[in-house]
């Protein structure tokens, strides 16, 4: 990996908030079994499971501060709702290798 390109942690917008700090740290603990969970299914090919784990990523995210993981999340899921082709799989692995490298950059501190 480029060590140019390498990302700066994604910080809940509730940081600092110390009512919420448990609850994203919590969030932020799930993370690599919702990253298991797409990969898992991106593999396997089911698409509608994918498709509902984007979408529970994408509300959960978004309510713990992570608006980027939420919309990218978002992404995943609107590429899931018709039928894909080629071109549209090899969008949905990439959008999908997004999704859980922004996942990897959250953090709760």
């Amino acid at each position: 990996m480029d060590q140019s390109k390498v990302a700066e942690p994604l910080r809940s917008k509730f940081r600092g908030d110390a009512e919420m700090t448990e609850l994203v740290q919590e969030f932020v603990q799930e993370l690599p079994s919702r990253i298991n969970s797409l990969g898992g299914f991106l593999r396997a090919a089911q698409f509608d499971e994918l498709r509902r784990a984007a979408h529970q990523l994408k509300g959960a995210a978004g309510g713990y501060g992570f608006p980027t993981i939420s919309d990218s999340a978002a992404k995943v899921e609107n590429l899931l709702k018709s039928a894909l082709d080629q071109s549209q799989l090899e969008a949905v692995n990439r959008e999908v290798q997004e999704l859980v490298d922004l996942c990897r950059r959250a953090t709760a501190e």
